[in-house]
């Protein structure tokens, strides 16, 4: 039963055997994107951490104190989406103040962190799973760890390739299409280790 699972295994699997992207392949997009910087990575996967630990814990008192006793369950992906895009104009709000160069560079996908399904999908996992608030909290972290060392695994690896020769055809997306196949491939290898779905 989920409740019976510890909140550090959970919290450990959440970073490797179900890591967002190289285990669910949920928030791809700017995964992929923004890692061929490996300091603009490394700040968007700060700022996408940031945000699924706050929504998540948001999300978790929201649905079990307001959506639930109100009977308002299919509502829950609109109010789940609605805080995840209030948390994340507040996040860049100060970041446009205070982090004006990372701000910048990181551009069109902060905003789009909103529609990054890994930040719902954490959500919607601590409904399914029904975790109680210190695995919610765990999960939530372990989840953006994973993503952040994910995004600065695959930043690092193609800033190695850039300064090599990559044939014409596996460049840009093809190579790091790959590279990402092969880490997933690596983190099934602490499958046996962890399993919480």
């Amino acid at each position: 039963m989920i409740q019976n699972i510890s909140p550090f295994i959970i919290f450990f699997a959440s970073i490797f055997t179900s890591n967002m992207i190289l285990a669910n392949f949920l928030g791809m997009c700017s995964f992929i994107s923004v890692s061929s910087e490996y300091k603009t990575a490394s700040g968007l996967g700060k700022a996408v951490m940031m945000v699924i630990v706050v929504t998540t814990v948001i999300n978790y008192f929201v649905y079990k104190f307001v959506v639930v006793p109100l009977g308002l369950e299919y509502l829950r992906y609109i109010v789940f989406i609605i805080i995840i895009a209030a948390t994340v104009q507040i996040i860049e709000m100060v970041l446009d103040r205070y982090l004006t160069t990372l701000h910048t560079k990181l551009g069109i996908f902060l905003p789009l962190i909103t529609v990054n399904c890994a930040i719902l999908g954490i959500s919607l996992f601590m409904v399914i799973r029904e975790y109680t608030f210190l695995q919610t909290l765990m999960f939530s972290l372990g989840s953006g760890l994973g993503w952040w060392l994910a995004i600065n695994a695959l930043s690092a690896i193609r800033v190695r390739i850039a300064k090599n020769k990559v044939p014409k055809g596996l460049e840009g997306p093809g190579i790091t299409f790959i590279i990402t196949g092969i880490m997933a491939l690596a983190f099934i290898g602490f499958s046996g280790i962890f399993i919480i779905q």
